[in-house]
C-alpha cells in the first residue's frame, strides 16, 4: 500500500504529477511530520459520474439554497479547512510540504476548490488535483451540517459539463457510499486512470 518515505521537506511538482498520472499519491503521518509517504492502495475509491446519486434530505436541503458556492474563491482556506482538528478526528495527513505543494498546483492551474461561504464565511469545503479527463478528490470539511456534502454535488455537476471521465476519491468512506461511491481493484482503476487522462478537460473553461 505505501512506499517509504520521501527524504526531504519539499514535494516536486513534476513528481506529484506524474505520481498521480501512475495512481499514486502522497499521505503524511501527521500534521507535525514534515515527511510524506506515497500510496498505492489495493483497492480504490470512486464515484461513478454517470451514477451520482443525491440522497432525498439532501436534495430538500440543496433547494433551500442555505450557501454560497465559490469555485477557487480561496483555496488556501480550503485546504486549510481540510487540515484542521475535529471531534472526530485527532490528526490530520496534511502536513506542511503537502499544504505547500498543493498549493503550488493551485497555482499552475492543476488544483481546484469549492467552497461553501454564508456571508463572509467559510463553512464547508473541498479540494483536490485535476488532470487529464481525472479528478482526484483530495478532502473535505463541513462546519455546518451538509456543507462539504453539497459541495460535492456542485462538484460532479460541474465535472460532468466539462468532460471530465473519472472522480477518484481514493478510498471509500460510508459517507460518500450515499452518493454511489464504491472500491475497484488496482488493476482495474489503473486501466481506468489511463483511459481518462487521455484529452484533457478543464475545470475552467
Amino acid at each position: 500500500m505505501t512506499r517509504p518515505f520521501a527524504p526531504g521537506y519539499s514535494i516536486p511538482t513534476d513528481l506529484l504529477l506524474k505520481a498521480y498520472a501512475t495512481g499514486v499519491f502522497p499521505m503524511a503521518e501527521s500534521a507535525a511530520d514534515p515527511e510524506v509517504f506515497w500510496v498505492r492502495p489495493e483497492k480504490r475509491g470512486i464515484i461513478p459520474l454517470d451514477g451520482f446519486h443525491v440522497p432525498k434530505s439532501l436534495a430538500k436541503t440543496l433547494r433551500k439554497g442555505l450557501f454560497d458556492i465559490r469555485f477557487d474563491f480561496d483555496f488556501e482556506a480550503t485546504i486549510d479547512g481540510c487540515a484542521e482538528k475535529r471531534t472526530e478526528r485527532a490528526s490530520t495527513w496534511i502536513n506542511a510540504p503537502i499544504r505547500e505543494a498543493y498549493i503550488r498546483l493551485y497555482r499552475l492551474g492543476h488544483c481546484h476548490s469549492v467552497e461553501a461561504w454564508q456571508g463572509d464565511q467559510l463553512v464547508g469545503g473541498l479540494y483536490g488535483v485535476t488532470l487529464g479527463r481525472v479528478f482526484f478528490g483530495e478532502s473535505m470539511f463541513s462546519k455546518k451540517t451538509d456543507a462539504s456534502k453539497i459541495c460535492l454535488v456542485h462538484l460532479v455537476e460541474r465535472l460532468k459539463e466539462r468532460g471530465f471521465a473519472l472522480l477518484d476519491t481514493q478510498f471509500t468512506t460510508e459517507h460518500l457510499k450515499h452518493f454511489g461511491a464504491l472500491d475497484v481493484p488496482r488493476a482495474k482503476y489503473e486501466i481506468m486512470l489511463a483511459e481518462a487522462l487521455k484529452g484533457e478537460a478543464r475545470f475552467y473553461p
